[in-house]
C-alpha cells in the first residue's frame, strides 16, 4: 500500500535522458508486483508456461529492464529483507485482499466482463518465494546488481540514496520519502496510459520525479513531520490511518504541534492502531539496512538467460535472441560510458 502523499506533494515529469547513466535503486518487491499486476492477458489471466508457471514476472524483469539499459538508465534491484513485526497487520489485510480479488476475478471472467474481470485479476497478484528466487537469478544472468536488504527494501534503498551510491529510489510508493530518500522517480518500469478516474479518457504515464529537499521546503516542514503526516493518514504499518484526517489535515496538526508526544495528545488524534506509534515513528526515521554498499554491474549471460527464459519457462527463442542482443550492446555501452566519465 505504502502511503499517500500525492494530495499534498507534486511530481515533475522526467525524461529518460535526464537520467542517462544514472544508477536507480528499484523498489524490488514493488517493481515484481507491478510486473505481475499488469503484465496479463485481457480477461487478467497471467502469462504462463506449458507447464502452468505464472511467468509475467520474467516478462517484466527481462523486456522492461531490457529497455531501460537501452536508454542507459542503470537500474539496482533492492529486495525486502525481513518483514517488521510492524508490517504484520497489514500482510494480513493484503492477503484478504487478494483472496477477495481472485474470487470476483473469476466470477467476472466467467461472465464475460472483461474489462472489470481485468482489473480485479491485477490485485490479486501474488509474489511466492519461487518467483523472488527466479527474479533474482535471471538478474543475476543479464547482469543486473541486486541487493538483499535486511528488512524493509525501500529503507535500504534510501540509505544507498542518501550515500550517494545511486541517484535515486524508483517505486510506486511513496515510502522511500519517509525513509528518508533524498530522490524518489515513479513510473520508470510502467508504460502505456491510465484511464482518469470519473472520465473516459486516458493520459499517459511517463517517469515522475520528487526532491525531498524541495518538497519539504514547499511545505515547510521536516523530513520526521512528515512521517508523522504519513502516520496521520496511514502506512503499511498503521493502514487505517487516524479516521476523519486526510492529508490537509494532518499537515495543519503537524505544523501545529512541536512535539510527537503534543500531536499524539491532541483531541482530534484518536490513536486505535494495533502498534506502537512510538514504534513506527523510531522504525521510520532509523530502519534495519547496510551501510556501504558495494554495485558491480556484471556481463549479460546469454546461456544463462536462455536457460531461465527459454528452456525452464517456454519464451520465444527468438524474441528473446533479439533482446539479448540489445541487451548486450547496451551493457557494453553502458561500461564505456561509465568509463570515460571517471
Amino acid at each position: 500500500m505504502g502511503t499517500k502523499l500525492g494530495d499534498l506533494i507534486e511530481t515533475e515529469e522526467i525524461s529518460f535522458d535526464h537520467m542517462f547513466n544514472k544508477q536507480i535503486g528499484i523498489d524490488a518487491m514493488n517493481t515484481i508486483y507491478q510486473f505481475l499486476s499488469i503484465i496479463r492477458q485481457r480477461d487478467g489471466t497471467p502469462l504462463k508456461d506449458s507447464n502452468g508457471n505464472i511467468t509475467s514476472h520474467l516478462s517484466g524483469i527481462f523486456y522492461r529492464n531490457s529497455k531501460l539499459l537501452e536508454k542507459n538508465v542503470k537500474p539496482v534491484y533492492v529486495f525486502d529483507g525481513e518483514a517488521p513485526e510492524l508490517k504484520a497487520e497489514e500482510s494480513k489485510e493484503r492477503r484478504k485482499k487478494r483472496e477477495n480479488a481472485r474470487e470476483e476475478w473469476k466470477k467476472l471472467k466467467e461472465e464475460g466482463k472483461l474489462k472489470k474481470a481485468f482489473k480485479k485479476a491485477t490485485q490479486s497478484s501474488k509474489l511466492t518465494p519461487d518467483m523472488v528466487k527466479e527474479a533474482k537469478k535471471l538478474l543475476d544472468a543479464m547482469g543486473i546488481p541486486y541487493i538483499q536488504a535486511p528488512s524493509e527494501g525501500e529503507a535500504q534503498a534510501a540509505r544507498m540514496n542518501q550515500e550517494g551510491c545511486i541517484w535515486a529510489v524508483g517505486s510506486q510508493d511513496w515510502d522511500s520519502i519517509l525513509f528518508g530518500a533524498d530522490r524518489f522517480v515513479k513510473n520508470l518500469t510502467v508504460t502505456g496510459k491510465r484511464k482518469i478516474p470519473g472520465k473516459q479518457q486516458y493520459r499517459k504515464v511517463v517517469p515522475e520525479k520528487v526532491e525531498s529537499e524541495k518538497a519539504l521546503e514547499e511545505l515547510g516542514i521536516t523530513r520526521e513531520k512528515l512521517v508523522w503526516i504519513g502516520m496521520l493518514i496511514g502506512t503499511d504499518f498503521n493502514p487505517k490511518g487516524i479516521k476523519g484526517i486526510g492529508p490537509k489535515t494532518a499537515i495543519k496538526l503537524v505544523k501545529k504541534h512541536e512535539s510527537f508526544e503534543d500531536l499524539m495528545e491532541d483531541e482530534k488524534v484518536e490513536w486505535d492502531q494495533e502498534n506502537d506509534p512510538e514504534k513506527i515513528l523510531e522504525f521510520f526515521m532509523d530502519p534495519p539496512v547496510e551501510n556501504n554498499i558495494n554495485i558491480e554491474y556484471g556481463k549479460p549471460d546469454r546461456d544463462r538467460i536462455f536457460e531461465v527464459l527459454v528452456e525452464e519457462h517456454d519464451f520465444s527463442e527468438n524474441r528473446v535472441n533479439s533482446t539479448y542482443k540489445k541487451l548486450e550492446d547496451a551493457m557494453e555501452q553502458s561500461q564505456q560510458d561509465l568509463g570515460s566519465y571517471f
